[in-house]
């Protein structure tokens, strides 16, 4: 069978929904499931993804691309919520504003988590916008208390209006700032801490910058708390001179696999997203890297 959404036309596939195993993390109240390894959504995936749903765990959508109240936007986010389980993903939310949140951009943020009804939902930790003004890319935060003080706000606002759990994901850091007072790992722990929010660990960008900074990516790991990694990214890196650059473009890289192995040995990850933008490879190649990811979660799943 064949669906139509927008100008596009999709096959229609069976899905056996199979209960999630529990990852053994809970946040407030909720005690989330075990979602186990998907990809990141992107229009030029979508006849391939209904294609091969069985081969699809989830889905992580950006919300942001869902905001148009056309009917086709509406249809297309229906049907992918009919087919697997969504994760939503804000992009512009930007949580270390220090002059608060937009007010019309959470809303419509909030008409995407409703519809959906996530396990979860995730943003950045970082900023985009200043003084009312989207500077068009993720920027990194001075890692202090005042920092700490203006996410808790941001962080709190948000989360009375989207009822879904919140987790929280660590961005590649193209800055330091001279006034830093903590570092990366405890930085994250006191954000996650204080806001009893999840951690998105973007695997890719803890290695990034690990290489970029020289710190251990290993000894970052082991000092965050392992009870709130519910989420991981991974995606290969780009090179661009001495540094390494978060492309999305690149096939994963033997030095992140490793890397994921540690991760998966060392928390119980409730799911793992594959991020892929640019130099978009064969379907089956995403589909290998997929696979390869479920036998790295079900070789290593720890229970706690």
């Amino acid at each position: 069978m064949q669906a139509v959404v927008g100008a596009a036309v999709v096959e229609e596939a069976v899905v056996v929904v199979v209960a999630a195993k529990p990852c053994k993390v809970t946040l407030g109240e909720s005690e989330l499931p075990r979602l186990g390894v998907g990809l990141g959504y992107r229009d030029a995936f979508r006849t391939d993804v209904f294609r091969n749903a069985n081969q699809i765990d989830f889905l992580e959508i950006i919300a942001d691309h869902f905001f148009d109240p056309k009917p086709e936007s509406n249809e297309l986010l229906k049907l992918l919520a009919s087919r697997f389980p969504l994760i939503p993903h804000g992009l512009g939310l930007s949580l270390g504003s220090a002059d608060g949140l937009d007010r019309g951009y959470l809303n419509m943020l909030k008409r995407v988590v409703e519809t959906v009804q996530p396990a979860w939902w995730s943003e950045h930790i970082s900023f985009c916008r200043v003084g009312g003004i989207d500077i068009g890319h993720l920027t990194a935060l001075p890692k202090t208390k005042a920092t700490l003080k203006c996410l808790k706000e941001n962080i709190r606002v948000s989360t009375s209006e989207i009822g879904a759990p919140l987790i929280l994901e660590n961005i590649t850091q193209s800055i330091e700032y001279e006034n830093d007072t903590y570092d990366e790992a405890s930085f994250l722990g006191e954000v996650l801490d204080e806001n009893n929010c999840g951690l998105l660990l973007d695997v890719t960008n803890l290695y990034i910058n690990s290489i970029n900074y020289r710190f251990d990516a290993v000894q970052v790991l082991h000092r965050l708390p392992r009870d709130r990694i519910v989420q991981l990214h991974f995606v290969g890196f780009d090179r661009e001179g001495d540094l390494l650059i978060d492309g999305h473009s690149h096939s994963t890289n033997l030095e992140i696999w490793q890397l994921l192995e540690e991760v998966v040995r060392y928390a119980p990850v409730c799911g793992a997203i594959l991020e892929r933008d640019e130099q978009l490879p064969p379907f089956s190649d995403i589909l290998t890297e997929l696979a390869n990811m479920r036998e790295i979660m079900n070789r290593d799943f720890v229970e706690t």
